[in-house]
C-alpha cells in the first residue's frame, strides 16, 4: 500500500455564490520525505465536456462565439470563438455533450467519439474536461442553436471552412484552449487524410 503524500489540514469556504471557492491548507510530503504546509484557493465548478463538430466532405467545422467576462477583464473583447461545451450537471459526459451541441449549435448529433480527459487549469480549478468530436450533416440541423437565454447564453453559431478555422487559430482570432486542442486533433487525425 502506497503511503499518502497529501493531507488536507484545513478547509475554508470562501464563496458558493456561483460555484464553490475554497481555501485549502494542506501538507505535502516532499521528495526528500519532509512535510511542507501550503495554502491554495481551489475553484470547483464541476466537470464539463466539449465537442468539435466537423463535416469531412465539406471540410467545415461548427463553432460558437459568445461573451466571456474573464477574457474581457483580461484585455480581450470577451467574444471568444469556441467549440460547443458545458458542465455535466449530473449527466454522463456523452449525454451532456449531445445536449450541449444541440442547445448551442442547433444540430442533433448521435455519434460522438471521446478523445481524452484533461485538466485545463489544474493550479486553481478542479474541472476535468471530457473532449469529443462528432460528424455533422446538414440534415442534423433541428434548430437555430444559440444556447439557453435562461442561462444567460446568447451564442452565435459559426460554420467555418476547416482551413479558415486553422488560419484563425494561427492569427490568434481563435484563442480558446479547448478549441485549439480539438482543431489540432482534427488536423492530425482526420483532415490530413482528406487532402
Amino acid at each position: 500500500m502506497q503511503e499518502t503524500r497529501v493531507r488536507i489540514d484545513q478547509e475554508e469556504l470562501l464563496s458558493d455564490n456561483w460555484y464553490i471557492l475554497k481555501r485549502l491548507t494542506f501538507s505535502l510530503r516532499r521528495r526528500d520525505g519532509s512535510w511542507q504546509s501550503q495554502t491554495r484557493e481551489v475553484y470547483d465548478r464541476g466537470n464539463g465536456a466539449v465537442i468539435l463538430l466537423y463535416n469531412l466532405r465539406q471540410r467545415t467545422v461548427l463553432l460558437t462565439r459568445q461573451f466571456r467576462i474573464p477574457a474581457f477583464v483580461n484585455g480581450h473583447d470577451g467574444f471568444l470563438i469556441e467549440a460547443a461545451a458545458g458542465l455535466l450537471d449530473n449527466a454522463s459526459p456523452e449525454q451532456r455533450i449531445r445536449a450541449e451541441a444541440e442547445e448551442e449549435t442547433g444540430y442533433r448529433i448521435h455519434d460522438v467519439k471521446k478523445i481524452y480527459d484533461l485538466f485545463m487549469s489544474p493550479g486553481s480549478v478542479t474541472e476535468r474536461l471530457h473532449f469529443f468530436i462528432g460528424a455533422y450533416e446538414p440534415e442534423h440541423k433541428v434548430g437555430d442553436g444559440g444556447g439557453l437565454a435562461a442561462e444567460g447564453e446568447d451564442i452565435d453559431v459559426l460554420e467555418l471552412g476547416f482551413d479558415d478555422a486553422l488560419a484563425m487559430m494561427a492569427s490568434g482570432e481563435i484563442m480558446d484552449g479547448k478549441t485549439v486542442l480539438l482543431l489540432q486533433y482534427l488536423q492530425l487525425h482526420l483532415m490530413s487524410a482528406q487532402t
